[in-house]
């Protein structure tokens, strides 16, 4: 009888051990004019919402606009969970309120979303992929440079450097794919670099709006390059922030949109690491180049 309930175990075991790891889940994304990618999701198992995926903020936010006048039933706002179904699969989030969010969207959901899997963002084929585990040929693929995220508080943080008559800075950058523009430099880390901000030639001054609507002044320049892992992109059009800075108690440079849309990004949010492969849009013309016609 010993014997032969042993076998059993093994029976029942076996089973278990041969199970295959869970199916990718494949989203298709729009990537609009402004460079604001987002994908279709539903909330609360009833509402149809175009939702930006930001990597420069946690949870779920939606517009004023859209918790007044589009939704079926108002949620209670950050203290009670919701369904957010994007793909295939459902996640739990609180909702938050913002005055602005990006055009053609009703809001944003961060990275956090994803805890402890891996994320795709594949520009070449206009889809995000949430898989289970690290596809095998990531790691083999040596045209993807890997760098280590760090972390400041729930912000998700990367190594780059900048570079302007031969004086090189390394430092963190916030990888946000919710900024539309290439790279805002913050300005006293600069000067904390010593920094030659003088030598970059002007492009315009504009005013910038943060989510909640606030001003932000901000100075268009050209960097003579940017450096992230081993790919460089020279002569990038970058703001420099002097005052409202978009985060509080902290001065942070801010990686955008108009950079990292020109690689195919996989996040490793397993061993906090992401890989960056160049794409079709690698050599586009970036955004403020277009609108002052350089």
């Amino acid at each position: 009888m010993k014997q032969s309930f042993l076998g059993a175990l093994m029976l029942i075991a076996l089973p278990s051990l041969a199970q295959k790891p869970p199916a990718s889940d494949t989203i298709a994304f729009h990537l609009n004019g402004q460079n604001n990618m987002y994908v279709n999701a539903i909330f609360n198992q009833v509402d149809t919402l175009a939702l930006n995926f930001d990597t420069g903020t946690t949870e779920l936010v939606l517009i004023n606009s859209v918790l007044k006048n589009k939704l079926k039933v108002a949620p209670k706002l950050y203290n009670v969970s919701y369904t957010l179904k994007i793909g295939k699969t459902d996640y739990q989030t609180k909702v938050y309120d913002a005055e602005l969010t990006a055009q053609e969207t009703d809001g944003r959901f961060g990275w956090d979303l994803f805890k402890n899997k891996v994320v795709e963002l594949n520009y070449d084929k206009n889809i995000l992929v949430v898989h289970y585990l690290l596809p095998k040929g990531v790691a083999k693929d040596k045209r993807y440079t890997k760098l280590a995220i760090e972390f400041y508080k729930d912000l998700l943080l990367i190594s780059s450097s900048i570079k302007q008559d031969g004086i090189i800075n390394k430092d963190l950058f916030l990888f946000d794919t919710g900024y539309q523009r290439t790279v805002m430099l913050d300005n006293d880390l600069l000067k904390q670099a010593a920094f030659p901000t003088a030598k970059m030639r002007a492009i315009k001054k504009v005013i910038m709006k943060g989510a909640q609507g606030n001003e932000i002044p901000v100075i268009t320049s050209s960097l003579q390059m940017l450096q992230i892992g081993e790919y460089k992109l020279k002569n990038v059009p970058i703001q420099q922030v002097t005052t409202n800075k978009p985060l509080k108690n902290k001065n942070i440079h801010i990686l955008g949109n108009d950079v990292l849309k020109r690689f195919n990004v996989v996040l490793d949010l397993q061993e906090n690491m992401v890989y960056l492969k160049p794409n079709r849009l690698y050599n586009v013309e970036f955004t403020d180049f277009k609108k002052s016609g350089s």
